[in-house]
């Protein structure tokens, strides 16, 4: 089947769900999981006991906060920008250690959800009114397009959670290379990378008993029937995660239950599935620090520091430019 003119998809939503639905194998882009209702169940993940990730990071910045501001700090002042904030929890607490230093620093929360922004930028009014905030809504790789354009004084560049994990090898050293691009001597990246361990506790992050992790693949589904015109049955399709140790890769699949056919009317596309047919939606990519620092020389950066949790479960790294 040929793609259409690219003049008749009315959104990248549209004309990605399109691309995706008629490739073999078939896939969905996990952005689109993060709008208002996916966002919601987003953060519920992050409160999950199974969701180890969230913990382990709040517990590195918690017990290190003072060692990493020291690294970020600068008398001149300094821009402190995050790629994918979310509602800025742990990054909160950074935040409030730089205000209790008095340093001079703007926080730039960048995020593709407009909704979770809204909320970060509401939150921050309330919880440490003194932090100097502008939002900004946009996807990684158009934002990294403007990073550059902040050269009057020194950038830190966060980006917690494992966000990178979304992005295999390839497009994580071109990540990684755009923002070295952009950054200047002095300036520096402070990232996380969930780390391989036992694929059970892997597995089971992705894969929780309360289902809410297949409600958030779902919810892509549910998207494309409110906003495309779809005709989908969520209940039709199995949420499926595997994990492979060798590459650290944990991916998510919908797994057709049966032979069926959606209409998607805003499309003018009926996408067959055969029974069991898949639908990948998601990777969330494992490290170590082998791969880290290979990730980081292919970028043209380079490793200063990492700070673990008790359990080596998860890394937060400084890199600089080299």
């Amino acid at each position: 089947m040929e793609n259409p003119p690219e003049t008749m998809f009315e959104s990248a939503f549209a004309e990605d769900t399109y691309k995706g639905l008629t490739s073999y194998p078939k896939y969905l882009l996990s952005k689109y999981i993060y709008d208002e209702k996916g966002d919601k169940l987003f953060q519920q993940i992050m409160d999950m006991p199974e969701y180890y990730l969230t913990q382990c990071e709040h517990n590195i910045l918690e017990i290190n906060a003072e060692a990493i501001i020291d690294e970020f700090d600068s008398k001149q002042g300094f821009d402190l920008i995050e790629l994918g904030a979310g509602d800025g929890k742990k990054t909160k607490l950074l935040l409030k250690e730089l205000v209790k230093r008095k340093s001079d620093f703007a926080y730039l929360p960048i995020d593709i959800s407009q909704n979770v922004l809204t909320e970060l930028e509401k939150s921050l009014t309330q919880e440490i009114p003194e932090v100097n905030v502008k939002v900004q809504q946009g996807t990684y790789f158009k934002t990294l397009e403007k990073l550059a354009e902040y050269n009057t004084r020194k950038k830190v560049i966060l980006v917690l959670g494992s966000n990178i994990g979304n992005l295999l090898h390839e497009r994580a050293v071109e990540f990684l290379a755009n923002i070295a691009a952009a950054m200047s001597e002095d300036d520096m990246l402070f990232m996380g990378f969930d780390q391989k361990k036992h694929p059970q506790k892997i597995l089971d992050a992705y894969n929780d008993a309360a289902g809410i992790t297949e409600a958030f693949n779902k919810n892509l589904l549910i998207r494309i029937n409110r906003e495309l015109e779809g005709n989908f049955d969520p209940d039709k399709f199995l949420h499926w995660e595997t994990y492979d140790p060798e590459t650290g890769t944990a991916k998510s699949f919908l797994v057709s239950k049966a032979a069926q056919k959606v209409i998607i009317d805003k499309l003018d596309l009926e996408v067959k599935f055969d029974a069991w047919e898949s639908i990948h939606t998601e990777i969330s990519q494992k490290y170590d620090d082998a791969v880290v620092n290979w990730l980081a020389e292919e970028a043209g950066l380079k490793v200063e520091r990492a700070f673990s949790d008790h359990e080596g479960c998860f890394k937060n790294y400084i890199f600089r430019k080299k």
